[in-house]
This record gives C-alpha cells, structure tokens and sequence, in this order.
C-alpha cells in the first residue's frame, strides 16, 4: 500500500513523503479499512513540528480519522463485515490507504455522508460531544464561550450548546470567521484580533460569569478565561495551539508560565473548575466513551439535528497544502484528504 510518511519535522513541503510499504498487521479485536479519504486535525501539525509527544518516531504515519469500507474483519469482531462502509478512529496510521481500528473505534455510516463529513464526525464531534455532554454537562441556558469557533472542533461544539438552548460567545480571528459564526448562530461573535476577548465578553455579559468555557487554545488564553468563570463554572482545555506560533524550547516555556499557577482553594472559593481533554488518553483507557460519543453524533447528524461543514478537500500530492492551509488558521470546518 501507499502511505504519507512524515520524515522530518518542520515545513510541510518538506515534511512528508508518500511511500510503499506493508499493510498493518491485523489483530483479533480489529477491522482493516480500505481508507477513501482521511481528515487533518491541529494535533497532525503538531507532530509534523516535532510539538506532540505521543507522536510517533520518524519516519511516522499520521492520521486519527478515517473514511472507507472494510476489508477484512479481526476474528473477534462480530459487529462489522466485510464491505460495510464505516468511518473510524485510529491512534495513528490513518495517512495511508489501508489502516485497522479496533472495532469500538469504527462505526457504519451512511453512503450519503461525505467523506468530508463522515472524518469530521470521528474527531472533530466525537470530540465536541464528549467535551458538551460528558465532561461538561451542557444544560439549557447556560452561557458558554467556544474558542475557535470556526474550526472543526468550535463548529461542532457551537452546534451542540445550541442544541441544548445555550447562549454561544465565540472567538475567531478574521471578520470572515466571524460570518460564518454568525451563520453557525452565534449569539455573541468576538474577532480576538479586533479586541480584548475578556473585556468584550464582561461587556456583553454585564459581568455575570459564564458556565462553560472550551479551549483549545492554551496559555494566556485560559489564564483570562478562569477570571470569567462564575459560580459552578468549569473550563475545559483541550489543546495547545498558540504554542504553535513559537515552537522553540523557550518559546513553549513562555506559554506555559502564561497559564498562570492555580491552587484547589481557588477551585473551591469560587466554586469552579478546570478540565484537561486528551482524546487520545480517553480512547485508549475509555474507548466505550470514545464509541457512545461516536455513535450519538452519527445518530444527530442522520436527524439533521447536526451539520457538519467541510472547508476544503485535497488530493493525496496536496498533502503538504493542506497542513499548509490548517496552520495558517485561516481554515474553517473540516479539512479531508483524498486517495
């Protein structure tokens, strides 16, 4: 089979190589799929700059989500067959054209879903739903602020509160994120570039805390965030995108001390918390919670309750375009990568 290599860390252009090598070795509680098409996600641009540790070693095969049909069936797996078309989960492995999951991890979907949608389901609203309806607990009325909110996992998270009746804030860098939020149906759309975030969200807020905060963003970002939090408030971080903008070993300090420095009693006065996110973690000790959230986003999205929007398709020779597009931060929804 063919398979996109990263080979070395740094500028996408010179970052992968597509290659032939072996097809994975296929266990009893796994699924082989003849992958249609994978999605990107910020963690991928983060392994190509050498920044996520649970990377694998060069030369390495990137790749969390998905989209194709069966090949073959591990002899514990009873749930699929042979010629289902399903979109799954892999810890890595998905830039190629075959990939196995283990079978909680892969899901049927229909043959009208998109390849684009289908991979922005796998991650991006497995992810969301696990953040909204898990650890979360989203209910009616809350106030809750999306970083990125044009992004896959914002898009999706922005969907979801408003299924639960929430007020939406959300923060995006560009006035033409901000139309698109709008479109999403934001309530409150704040361009983090044009003005303070925490200013403008006490201004629309009068001050009153919010409920829930995601963020993916990290450092200074959730320093500000924690200040916004009011009573019974929880901030979930899921990710450290604004070490991507000075990857060097001081660089990654400065945003770590940007987090700020936090002690349980100022949990407890407050009466608010905050949550760390790794799907990868969660997946690997919990796969059943990575499965149910698979499984009600796939539900959602059949009802039209959901609506997953893909902002870009590329070919397997535009690979490094694509990473290229994802971390200029000027992408929007899902972005998916064709063989």
């Amino acid at each position: 089979m063919r398979a996109a290599f990263l080979v070395k860390y740094g500028a996408s252009q010179t970052a992968f190589e597509v290659r032939e090598t072996e097809k994975p070795i296929l266990s009893p509680d796994q699924v082989l799929i003849k992958v249609a098409a994978f999605g990107l996600n910020f963690a991928d641009v983060m392994a190509r700059l050498g920044l996520y540790k649970a990377a694998p070693p060069l030369p390495a095969i990137l790749g969390y989500d998905v989209v194709g049909h069966v090949e073959e069936c591990g002899s514990n797996i009873s749930r699929l067959k042979a010629g289902d078309r399903v979109v799954a989960l892999t810890r890595f492995g998905g830039y190629a054209e075959y990939a196995v999951a283990e079978e909680a991890m892969a899901h049927k979907i229909p043959e009208t879903f998109s390849a684009g949608i289908a991979v922005a389901l796998a991650t991006q609203y497995s992810t969301a739903y696990f953040l909204s309806h898990t650890m979360a607990n989203l209910q009616e009325g809350d106030r809750v602020l999306v970083h990125a909110a044009a992004g896959g996992v914002g898009t999706a998270l922005v969907q979801l509160a408003l299924l639960k009746k929430c007020m939406v804030f959300g923060t995006c860098s560009s006035m033409e994120k901000i139309e698109y939020v709008k479109k999403l149906g934001v309530h409150h759309p704040i361009n983090y570039k044009k003005v303070d975030f925490e200013k403008e969200v006490r201004l629309l807020n009068k001050d009153t805390g919010l409920d829930v905060i995601f963020d993916p963003v990290g450092g200074t970002s959730v320093r500000k965030g924690f200040r916004l939090l009011g009573a019974g408030g929880r901030l979930l971080t899921f990710g450290v995108s604004s070490m991507n903008k000075n990857p060097s070993f001081f660089g990654k300090l400065k945003v770590l001390f940007q987090f700020g420095v936090y002690h349980p009693l100022q949990f407890l006065g407050g009466s608010k918390g905050m949550i760390g996110v790794n799907m990868l973690t969660v997946g690997e000790e919990r796969p059943d919670k990575v499965a149910n959230a698979m499984k009600a986003v796939i539900q959602l999205t059949e009802k039209g309750d959901l609506n997953p929007f893909v902002g870009a398709e590329y070919k397997i020779e535009q690979l490094a375009e694509a990473h290229q597009f994802l971390e200029s931060r000027k992408s929007m929804g899902k972005i998916v990568v064709k063989w």
